[in-house]
């Protein structure tokens, strides 16, 4: 696959002074060796590597801004790089530049636990923090599969599994600081519940991908840990089966915690990659937060309306252990596919439309990909009527990616005609960019690219991602 619009051929040469700059600043947490560029020039995409000039280790807010302020002053590329686990190409460095790694900033700044909020570092991951809070009896709950960075969640608007119940990022970012592209430090917001002052700064940021700023620090909402958890397991004889459960549930009000879809071959895959014994038809993972009592009615309603719908019988895991083995498995539904086809790339593409036409998209879908020359899963979070497409292409075979890619763009004008969007958790990067302006309309890609020129008038924070723009108007 070729870099998207040729932008690695405008890349210069990192300049000499800002080289050096660097290098007195940050000593050996500035690299330019290969292997360091080459493991910050990659991500989950199929995109090939597009490595970065350098890459500087930052440890505080301030230190971001010194390297802020060199690239605004030599106009260099400057792209945050977290846990590196985005899937459209969101990091890499197609004009080259400094990639800004902060892994290192990864303390609490503090626990509010009284108002149920933390404020932590970017670089903190959401698993990393759940173990840190445990003891308050408390957890963060936005669980996109991979253990992300908290700014790396924030800055792609991320959601996952226990979104049905508990919102996305967009929910439950609290307020952020950023440094902006001319080294300003700011603070969105304060932490307080609601706030009707000014314009919503926190929002603009939350999704921006590191085009409009670098996040610093994010605060965010805790929620006490439920007092009871089950989790069920439920097949069905078809995919649409499946989801025909899932809406009534959604319709009838079941404040379900996690509901999630994987078809026949993703279960197969996860069967063999994670050593389960689940039966190989489509089923729903469930997943039910609350009181003792309160768990207990959900799980009998729910298990009623799957029998209507044609499900089997539940298969329970009460136990932590085999609760966690089931997710687990879940989330490693990506690393899994990948088994079904050793050597592949994989593109994958991720949709949500209104709950209503769940079924009809994902049947459309289904139908398109049993026609294709590849092996492909499909897995969802369908309480929130967004699905995940995983396609295991030859990497020699670029008739393969083109056929991919056609599957994708069906995939994306199916949800735009059903009113949805054309990712509902992925984020844009380079791989979705096409799509905006079918999802938004020019007049409003002109908006954003007026707030893009206003915030980084240099164009030097993560350029060529999420929308294209013209500086030399």
């Amino acid at each position: 696959m070729n870099a998207p619009h040729n932008l690695q051929m405008l890349r210069k040469p990192l300049p000499a002074e800002m080289s050096s700059a660097l290098q007195q600043l940050f000593g050996e947490r500035f690299s330019t060796g290969q292997a360091v560029r080459e493991h910050h020039g990659k991500d989950e995409s199929a995109y090939p590597n597009m490595l970065p000039d350098a890459v500087v280790f930052a440890l505080t807010t301030e230190e971001v801004v010194a390297v802020v302020n060199l690239c605004n002053q030599y106009q260099v590329p400057l792209i945050p790089f977290g846990a590196g686990s985005s899937l459209e190409g969101h990091l890499l460095a197609v004009e080259g530049g400094i990639s800004l790694d902060v892994n290192g900033m990864n303390q609490i700044i503090s626990l509010d636990a009284e108002d149920q909020t933390v404020t932590v570092q970017p670089g903190l991951t959401r698993k990393q923090l759940n173990e840190q809070i445990r003891d308050s009896g408390l957890f963060f709950p936005i669980d996109p599969g991979a253990d992300a960075s908290l700014g790396g969640m924030a800055s792609t608007r991320a959601s996952g599994t226990n979104a049905v119940r508990y919102g996305t990022m967009r929910e439950n970012v609290v307020s952020l600081t950023v440094v902006t592209a001319q080294g300003k430090v700011i603070k969105t917001s304060r932490r307080a519940r609601k706030s009707s002052a000014g314009y919503d700064l926190t929002r603009l940021f939350v999704g921006s991908e590191g085009t409009l700023g670098v996040i610093t620090e994010v605060t965010v909402k805790l929620y006490p840990q439920p007092e009871a958890v089950s989790a069920a397991v439920c097949n069905f004889p078809s995919v649409n089966d499946a989801v025909q459960c899932v809406i009534q549930a959604i319709q009838m009000g079941v404040p379900l915690a996690r509901v999630e879809l994987m078809d026949t071959a993703a279960v197969h895959a996860s069967n063999r990659y994670s050593k389960l014994t689940l039966r190989e038809t489509p089923l729903l993972l469930f997943e039910f937060h609350g009181s003792q009592h309160s768990v207990k009615e959900q799980a009998e309603i729910v298990q009623d309306i799957a029998k209507e719908c044609g499900g089997m019988d539940f298969d329970w895991a009460e136990r932590t252990e085999d609760r966690n083995r089931l997710w687990t498995a879940r989330h490693n539904a990506y690393f899994a596919g990948l088994q079904l086809r050793p050597g592949c790339r994989a593109s994958t593409t991720d949709v949500c439309v209104p709950i209503s036409r769940l079924a009809e998209c994902i049947n459309e879908t289904t139908a398109e990909l049993e026609k294709a020359s590849f092996p492909t899963t499909i897995v969802g979070h369908v309480g929130d009527g967004n699905f995940h497409v995983l396609m295991l292409l030859d990497p020699n075979d670029a008739a393969q990616w083109e056929e991919s890619e056609r599957i994708n763009q069906n995939i994306v004008r199916r949800a735009l005609e059903m009113d949805g969007t054309c990712t509902g958790e992925h984020g844009i990067g380079l791989h979705k960019i096409q799509f905006m302006a079918q999802e938004h309309g020019e007049d409003a890609l002109d908006l954003m690219r007026t707030i893009k020129k206003s915030f980084d008038p240099n164009n030097i924070l993560n350029p060529g991602k999420i929308i294209t723009v013209d500086y030399s108007l």
